[in-house]
């Protein structure tokens, strides 16, 4: 692909360098990489998106070269495919990983392709620009962009990488679904953005737009008018006589006179009977995309863009503090791991991207302290002391959950205690909100009875909910003693670097047996954390940091429609063919050549082969990444499972990295969804339940949560699926005239199997997340005039959801849609260090 000049048309005479890779020909477009199966050869919303971050990001590296390193040139990059390995190798380093990029990229990427697939969104005329909707489509991009920004000004940032998937959707719909390509325009629409801006020359009811057309492809099947128009999807709203239809496999409308469409989604006529414009309409949602990204980046700052979309190899610091009257030595080392962390990183690529605090102590948690200013943590921090409290037990996992809701992805939280939690009922929840987050917990707790106030005679087990979460989420519980805190709480440091994970044969610590892990040569640096009751230990092997590893989703193929795809899952779902998809990070040049060949999924207790998956590399080989089929039978355990990827490097020799949290299959599909606009105090709103089941029978148990604790209803209690059923249900919201302007409110619902089904303890997690505003002061988005920064369209917002399902008559409405997990102990973790 090779890069070009293109010039800014909200820019007059001034060019923007861009680099623009010649897009082979698109589908509205279609949703993402599985698409390819029905049109090899196309350019899907996943392609345009990563493609804008890319270049959006390489010119903020070119602008801001890298402390002590030489800068970028332009042309190291030019006639080559941009790759986020490279960009970060390049910016920060050989061996940087870019795990926490790449990571926010699928998240924008994912929220783009829902817009296809969500039962709230898939087949609304304004979420899409079909059906001559501009105007109303125009409002839900400005609106979407409002609430991104708003979001990431809140630092919610996962909540504006939402809204932002969202909202390039439909902007890069409008190229495809719209005539403005046909109208020989070759620059993005100048006023899609600005409210202040009126869409001009649109096509009125009685116009006629489109000629009958009787074969897939219609090249010559618009009037001439010079009308900005759309095509009709469908049969809501239904086509007025003269009017275009959307057209393709899928689309009802098009076999009603006018027959045929103007959609250019695809290189394949089936689908887009305006095929042949698909490289163009392609091209310009791609500038449309950078320019709205360079918008966002121009309101938010390089930091803030930059935090939006995880530009750092850093992670976050997130501490999660007992303050009760015996925590002064834990309380001290807290504050020595954050001074330490902070001096020794400002400044650096490996300075904390956000700072988190959350106190807790009987009966009360938070609040919440978050900041990208190291010195407002430190002050924050310097100013808690032990008070009050001395027995046991404490809202630990209250607070844990609050630093989860608010912590970003891919960062590490240290929970410091000496108590027991008195909210163990939380666990599962934690647990799930840990895999969602891939959030990595440790807890450090000096349990020592002399210190707690004994009311009561405690279970020696009071402790396993921290064990449970710890594994979960890929973490470790260390248990120490007041005299060692200091030197333990080193592993605050130790655990901030770029890791990946190794596979322990087996898993847990066997007795009188060597405990084995294999070590590449890919690998220098070993962290090898022993803790327990050991009495001696040794370690021999070859002596070996890292930046391969990977990342990996699941998802449902779909393939009847609006447009064929792959629906985004936050875990497998009992009863469907899955899709596993594995993201290979760290292919740079410079590394040997690797053959990645299968995945095997491992019980996570005795380190069984559940079974295995031969992986298809798809799309650019230097992409990385590789598709497997997962068949209802392989998922048929009810226990958590890990995956681990297998390989060769270029001397044969054994490859392998294993995902540090376990997966688990969930009982049901679900779909948890909330209104477009913002909450607004003082007002209710309501929420969609979508569950859908695809084996069974399961009797469900639904219960419902919000943070922070507004008053809310639900018509769910329970529900009865069998095999291939759904249902709806509502929950209606109440923000409380004094709840805070840009707080996050989330919502939690859990579908939990009753006693008597074939898997009691199965049970799934839905999370929504929304933004409290003011309905009466929007930010206005003012056209700031030509500047040096291109700043121009961008698309909409919508309702959210965690996964989808359909409809069954008869039964209550539920949903679900979440990780749970067994709890094993884990005595030794090791860790292969990845260089930046």
């Amino acid at each position: 692909m090779v890069p070009v000049k293109v010039p800014c048309p909200c820019l007059g005479s001034i060019l923007l360098l861009l680099l623009l890779p010649w897009l082979p020909p698109a589908s509205g477009f279609f949703p993402n990489i599985w698409s390819l199966v029905a049109a090899p050869s196309s350019i899907t919303h996943q392609d345009l998106t990563e493609e804008a971050a890319l270049n959006v990001t390489l010119q903020l590296f070119l602008e801001r070269p890298p402390p002590g390193r030489n800068p970028l040139r332009l042309e190291d990059f030019q006639g080559r495919t941009l790759l986020a390995d490279d960009l970060f190798a390049a910016y920060f380093g050989l061996g940087t990983l870019s795990r926490r990029f790449r990571a926010a990229l699928g998240e924008v990427a994912r929220a783009n392709a829902a817009q296809d697939f969500l039962s709230v969104t898939k087949h609304d005329p304004e979420m899409h620009f079909d059906s001559e909707q501009l105007v109303g489509s125009r409002a839900h991009l400005v609106g979407s962009l409002r609430q991104a920004l708003s979001a990431a000004s809140a630092l919610e940032y996962p909540l504006a990488r939402k809204h932002l998937g969202a909202m390039l959707h439909a902007l890069q719909d409008f190229y495809s679904h719209s005539n403005w390509v046909e109208l020989g325009e070759q620059q993005p629409h100048p006023d899609l953005l600005w409210p202040g801006r009126k869409l001009k020359n649109l096509a009125q009811v009685g116009d006629s737009m489109c000629s009958d057309c009787e074969k897939l492809s219609c090249p010559g099947n618009l009037l001439g008018s010079m009308f900005l128009t759309s095509g009709y999807f469908g049969t809501e709203p239904p086509k007025p006589p003269g009017k275009c239809s959307h057209g393709g496999h899928f689309d009802q409308s098009s076999h009603d006179p006018p027959r045929g469409g103007i959609n250019k989604d695809s290189t394949s006529p089936a689908f887009s009977p305006h095929h042949d414009l698909h490289p163009q309409a392609a091209q310009l949602a791609l500038q449309a995309s950078i320019q709205a990204l360079n918008l966002l980046r121009g309101r938010l700052g390089d930091s803030g863009f930059s935090r939006l979309m995880q530009i750092s190899p850093a992670s976050s610091l997130s501490f999660v503090l007992d303050t009760t009257g015996s925590m002064g030595e834990e309380i001290n080392a807290a504050k020595i791991q954050a001074r330490r962390i902070i001096d020794q990183r400002r400044g650096g690529p490996m300075e904390p991207t956000h700072y988190i605090l959350v106190p807790f102590h009987d009966p009360g948690f938070g609040p919440v302290f978050k900041t990208s200013d190291s010195d407002a943590f430190w002050k924050q921090i310097n100013e808690i002391h032990a008070l009050g409290g001395g027995d046991e037990p404490e809202m630990c996992l209250s607070a844990l959950e609050l630093a989860l809701l608010h912590t970003p992805q891919f960062s590490d939280i240290f929970v410091f205690t000496d108590a027991s939690p008195k909210d163990a009922y939380l666990t599962n929840r934690v647990e799930a909100l840990s895999q969602k987050q891939h959030c990595r917990v440790t807890f450090l707790v000096t349990e020592d009875p002399s210190r707690r106030v004994r009311r009561e005679v405690l279970s020696p087990k009071r402790f396993e909910p921290y064990r449970a979460i710890a594994v979960a989420s890929g973490g470790e519980v260390i248990f120490t003693k007041d005299q060692y805190i200091q030197s333990v709480a080193s592993v605050v440091g130790e655990s901030m670097m770029d890791m990946v994970t190794l596979a322990l044969v087996p898993s847990v610590l066997p007795t009188q047996r060597p405990l084995v892990f294999h070590v590449d040569k890919l690998l220098h640096g070993l962290i090898i954390h022993l803790h327990g009751e050991i009495s001696a230990f040794r370690i021999s092997g070859p002596t070996a940091k890292t930046s391969l590893d990977f990342l990996f989703h699941f998802g449902i193929p779909i393939e009847n429609g609006p447009h064929p795809g792959l629906y985004p899952l936050s875990q497998p779902v009992a009863g469907l063919h899955t899709v596993l998809l594995v993201e290979v990070i760290g292919l740079v040049s410079g590394i040997p050549n690797v053959n990645l060949s299968h995945v095997i999924l491992r019980g996570d207790q005795e380190n069984e082969e559940l079974g295995h998956v031969a992986l298809e590399p798809t799309g650019a080989p230097e992409r990385g990444v590789f598709t497997a089929l997962l068949d209802p039978k392989l998922l048929l355990t009810q226990r958590p499972f890990f995956l681990q990827l297998i390989g060769q490097d270029d001397r044969q020799s054994r490859l392998q990295r294993v995902a540090p949290q376990p997966c688990s299959v969930a009982p049901v599909l679900l779909e948890l969804s909330g209104p477009s606009d913002p909450l607004s105090p003082g007002h209710q709103a309501l929420l969609s339940l979508h569950i859908a089941s695809f084996s069974g029978p399961w009797d469900l148990i639904i219960t419902a949560s919000v943070s922070p604790n507004f008053p809310f209803t639900s018509n769910l209690s329970r529900v009865n699926m069998g095999q291939n059923e759904s249902a709806w249900g509502q929950l209606w919201l109440q923000v409380p005239v004094s709840a805070t302007l840009d707080s996050l409110v989330t919502v939690t619902v859990t579908a939990e199997a009753e006693a008597n089904n074939p898997a009691p303890q199965a049970r799934a997690h839905a999370f929504l997340q929304l933004l409290v505003q003011a309905p009466s002061q929007p930010e206005q988005l003012d056209d700031p005039g030509p500047s040096s920064r291109p700043t121009q369209n961008i698309s909409r917002s919508n309702l959210y959801s965690s996964t989808l399902g359909p409809q069954r008559g008869g039964s209550e409405g539920s949903m679900a849609a979440g990780l749970w997990w067994g709890p094993v102990i884990v005595l030794l973790l090791v860790f292969g260090i990845a260089a930046w």
